[in-house]
């Protein structure tokens, strides 16, 4: 059973003036097209197909609001890297994300899904900068333990968290297992109870 049975999808955003309303709270989730984000957020609200998943890649192309409760969002951010789409597209993405950070006072804290066999990406880094420069908490996903042994996984896992310091935690993750659920979203639920002061 869900831990969220009032989940539900509320609407795609192509520019800022389609957002929500800034109130209550919401958690970011954002990863590079491949990295299991679709995959990670059904296993996390423990919903099939809640956020669509695709066999090609890049399919989330605008900023999809959900609400998991009462006050309560999760925030599916456009994921790229291996998407073939114009470079104005890209752009636009760019610009997009850039203000959704800046702006948005109920963002509490990002998601960051990464393919733990790809480790962190010039994309990934730029999506911490984007969390670093407005203060905003990050968990870093590594999506896919299961296609590693236990060794190389732990490695990897090592090697990121040396990477990101201060900026952020970091743990395995398997949507095919479900290898880091509860601890997956007790870290969502820390954000989405963060106070106002902090």
């Amino acid at each position: 059973m869900s831990q969220y049975p009032e989940a539900s999808f509320i609407k795609s955003a192509n520019k800022p003036d389609q957002f929500v309303a800034d109130e209550g709270a919401e958690v970011a989730f954002a990863g590079r097209s491949n990295a299991g984000k679709s995959s990670a957020i059904n296993v996390i609200v423990n919903r099939r197909q809640f956020a669509r998943t695709s066999k090609t890649p890049g399919r989330t192309q605008l900023v999809n609001f959900f609400s998991l409760r009462d006050d309560a969002r999760l925030v599916d951010l456009p994921g790229y890297g291996f998407a073939k789409v114009a470079s104005r597209m890209r752009d636009h993405w760019a610009d997009l994300m850039a203000e959704y950070f800046e702006i948005r006072a109920s963002l509490k804290g990002m998601f960051l899904i990464v393919d733990i066999r790809r480790q962190l990406t010039d994309f990934d880094r730029a999506m911490l900068a984007f969390a670093e420069a407005v203060g905003l908490p990050v968990h870093v996903l590594l999506t896919k333990s299961d296609k590693l042994k236990r060794g190389q996984a732990a490695n990897a896992l090592l090697k990121v968290r040396r990477e990101l310091g201060e900026l952020g935690t970091v743990q395995q993750f398997s949507a095919l297992n479900r290898q880091g659920e509860d601890e997956a979203r007790a870290r969502l639920e820390e954000f989405l109870t963060l106070s106002d002061e902090q």
